[in-house]
């Protein structure tokens, strides 16, 4: 990261971070991606789909808004929720301007409720916007009932927006409410990028996804990837080999399903995305592998890219 103080960096109008915290499924990776204008973080109906931070870079002219999507906050029951939550938390501590996400179709849960606490227990000082989330899906009559709920947990003169995070709309009036609260600084990320995380680390997270999409009840929760090569052999053809990691024989049986089917569909619609996002022709090697209740392994976690803090 480039010193803000240094003034040999050129100084944007607008520059700074923006974390995007929330409770899981309120359409957190959904809205970066919206926002950035390309999937950078992957999306699946599932609560906890993000485990790791992930940056989106979105630059104009005279701006740069980089935006942290982070895990849902909840209640932790093992050693990789509670990593996850501590990823939101550190998120708050760089943030220039907190992002707020919620599902407008329900009141406060106890989870947001949660979040609500962390944000007064942080004490950044950093400007919060409430993002009211889903209102295609929200019934007119409880709108307004929603809206003074959620603002209440925050503070009643917080700034908020409603917005589709899956249609587009409110986005743009949403974007522009983050930007004016940015404060001067510097360029950090050339005009042209978009994230800081590795292709390969992208892949991963890719992988994960289509387990996500075509699984069901434990399985999506319990599954890891790991690449164990990314090898460019001809400028137009990538091998990727990678381990698909979960705590128990049986999920492994319906991972790879009847004579395999189930780990074909996923190595195919992997393949294809991976196939976009890295511009050449991709060989997907996929494993499965039993790692019994790694979720609860910290030796493991770190291995997997799950660093527990202890600062």
């Amino acid at each position: 990261m480039q010193d803000p103080h240094d003034s040999s960096e050129p100084t944007l109008a607008h520059s700074g971070y923006v974390a995007v915290i929330g409770r899981p499924n309120v359409g957190k990776s959904t809205l970066m991606n919206r926002i950035i204008g390309d999937k950078i973080a992957i999306v699946s109906p599932k609560p906890q789909t993000t485990r790791l931070r992930q940056l989106g870079i979105y630059s104009q002219p005279d701006i740069q808004a980089i935006f942290i999507d982070t895990p849902g906050i909840h209640e932790p029951r093992h050693k990789l929720g509670q990593f996850m939550v501590q990823v939101a938390i550190d998120a708050l501590r760089e943030a220039d301007v907190i992002l707020f996400v919620v599902d407008m179709n329900t009141l406060p849960t106890d989870e947001d409720k949660r979040v609500a606490e962390l944000l007064n227990e942080s004490k950044t000082g950093a400007p919060v916007i409430l993002a009211l989330n889903k209102i295609d899906r929200s019934k007119p009559d409880h709108i307004m009932r929603n809206v003074e709920a959620y603002r209440k947990l925050v503070a009643e003169d917080a700034d908020w927006a409603t917005l589709s995070a899956q249609l587009g709309d409110g986005v743009p009036d949403l974007l522009t409410r983050i930007v004016g609260k940015l404060p001067a600084g510097p360029q950090f990320y050339p005009d042209d990028q978009i994230s800081d995380t590795a292709v390969r680390d992208i892949v991963a997270e890719i992988i994960r996804e289509k387990v996500l999409l075509n699984t069901k009840e434990e399985v999506p929760h319990a599954v890891a990837v790991e690449i164990e090569e990314f090898t460019e052999r001809t400028p137009k053809l990538s091998y990727v080999r990678a381990n698909i990691y979960v705590e128990r024989d049986s999920q492994k049986g319906i991972l790879v399903g009847k004579d395999g089917a189930m780990l074909k569909k996923i190595s195919t619609e992997a393949r294809i995305e991976a196939e976009a996002l890295a511009d050449t022709k991709i060989y997907l090697e996929l494993w499965v592998k039993v790692l019994k209740d790694w979720r609860t392994d910290e030796a493991v976690l770190r291995r997997l890219g799950y660093r527990i803090d202890r600062s």
